[in-house]
């Protein structure tokens, strides 16, 4: 059974991050809010989470489309190809916030990942997110929590995520209500601004 841990966003515990980050570093799954939907993901450099993630979903992995949350732009090279000065202008703008931006993807990922012409970044606006991400040093793959319900697309409460969840992951992480509203996707992958999904990211940032 999972871990229910509360934490607080506007100050991140640095004992319940690094329980968070241990869990992370030993191939587990962990539920945490962003600054849209809560996601659901792992350490991008462990092959055993990313397997158990893919089964989870019901995905081949190799077919996964998931988004990398990173903690800023800093490490950008490590993932995506060198990318035009108007692209790297909209990054700064947007991010952190609530956008997914599908950008070309580089050489240097590895594994799975390795065959893929693209890949989706995030950077969400959220203290307990980009704090898991930090202490751990990699990205988090990451997945939105999907609901059965056709009206409420996505589930808020963080106790009724754990009592659907809570058998299936490591840690569900108690950081409030989140929103039901997903990430804007931008694809900028072809030299020009191609919205993919209108989500809670304000376009007119574009």
């Amino acid at each position: 059974m999972a871990k229910l841990i509360k934490i607080y966003p506007d100050n991140p515990n640095e004992k319940a991050i690094d329980e968070v980050v241990a869990v992370l570093q030993k191939g587990g799954l962990v539920i945490y809010p962003t600054d849209t939907v809560y996601g659901l993901g792992c350490d991008i450099t462990n092959q055993k989470a990313l397997n158990r993630l893919a089964k989870l979903k019901g995905v081949k992995l190799e077919k996964a489309n998931w988004s990398f949350i990173c903690h800023d732009l800093s490490n950008l090279s490590d993932y995506v190809r060198q990318i035009d000065s108007w692209v790297f202008k909209i990054l700064k703008k947007c991010l952190p916030g609530a956008f997914t931006f599908i950008l070309p993807s580089n050489n240097k990922l590895s594994g799975v990942f390795k065959k893929k012409k693209t890949v989706g970044i995030r950077v969400p606006d959220n203290a307990i997110c980009q704090a898991i991400v930090e202490r751990l040093g990699n990205p988090l793959v990451n997945t939105s929590i999907r609901d059965d319900d056709t009206i409420v697309e996505y589930t808020t409460d963080p106790e009724l995520i754990f009592e659907k969840w809570g058998k299936l992951v490591d840690v569900v992480i108690d950081g409030g209500y989140g929103g039901n509203t997903a990430s804007t996707v931008v694809d900028l992958s072809n030299g020009e601004i191609d919205i993919l999904r209108e989500g809670k990211g304000d376009v007119s940032l574009l």
